[in-house]
């Protein structure tokens, strides 16, 4: 993989100590405190979205993953990650739930290394720590409509810098985590996400809790088909 040191310092810090402590500093402290959306907002997303062939970019520790309601008994669970830690740590609790999960290390900035679609595709948590602007970074968007069957979904959560309420905690944690490599969002802001979205999908519903912005987006549109939100030459 052709993989941006930027891209590799967002994920570094997903060491096998800072998993073990995720559930309890990210999930549970800074999404309640610090960016004021609470984690069951991030589970009632899934609840509602997964299906039962499904694709995670960038699961985390695999809490969200493990403790999802399937709409099936044997779902079907692919991982996408940079870092083999991460899948492993999900893998070990996916499997506490009878479920042996597909992993493959990837980039969401390049194609998915996946060779079919799937009904629900999520990342979540994710495009906050992904380097470049919404205009170079949204180009992650148009590899999940590609990995995304025509009747899917996908859906996932970010950390946005504008276009969102803040607080003194909210903006010191984000500068924090940006001078650290942590985060690479300070340019993000919900009309960028929105309009990444929507060249990528046909219909995108963005909601916004606190310093959060979830989404869902339909009706993907394929790489190889012409995009209905680039103007066309005016006829004669």
């Amino acid at each position: 993989m052709d993989v941006s040191q930027a891209e590799l310092d967002g994920a570094r810090p997903y060491s096998t100590i800072l998993l073990r402590a995720y559930d309890l500093w990210v999930l549970g402290f800074n999404n309640r405190f610090v960016w004021r959306c609470p984690t069951k907002h991030l589970r009632r997303l899934y609840d509602g979205n997964i299906a039962g062939d499904h694709l995670d970019v960038g699961p985390g520790s695999g809490w969200l993953l493990s403790h999802a309601t399937y709409p099936v008994a044997a779902p079907k669970v692919t991982l996408v990650d940079l870092t083999e830690r991460s899948m492993e740590m999900t893998t070990r609790r996916l499997r506490q739930r009878d479920i042996e999960p597909v992993s493959h290390v990837g980039s969401v900035l390049q194609p998915l290394p996946v060779d079919r679609q799937y009904a629900s595709v999520a990342a979540s948590l994710l495009m906050h720590c992904v380097p470049g602007t919404w205009d170079s970074k949204g180009v992650a968007f148009r590899h999940v409509a590609d990995a995304t069957t025509d009747d899917g979904v996908f859906f996932g959560a970010t950390v946005l810098s504008y276009g969102v309420p803040d607080t003194a905690l909210s903006r010191a944690t984000g500068r924090a985590f940006q001078r650290r490599g942590v985060f690479h969002n300070q340019d993000d802001d919900l009309t960028g996400l929105v309009d990444a979205l929507e060249r990528a999908f046909a219909a995108v519903e963005v909601n916004t809790i606190g310093s959060t912005a979830l989404w869902t987006a339909r009706q993907p549109r394929r790489a190889m088909q012409p995009d209905a939100a680039i103007a066309t030459d005016p006829q004669p």
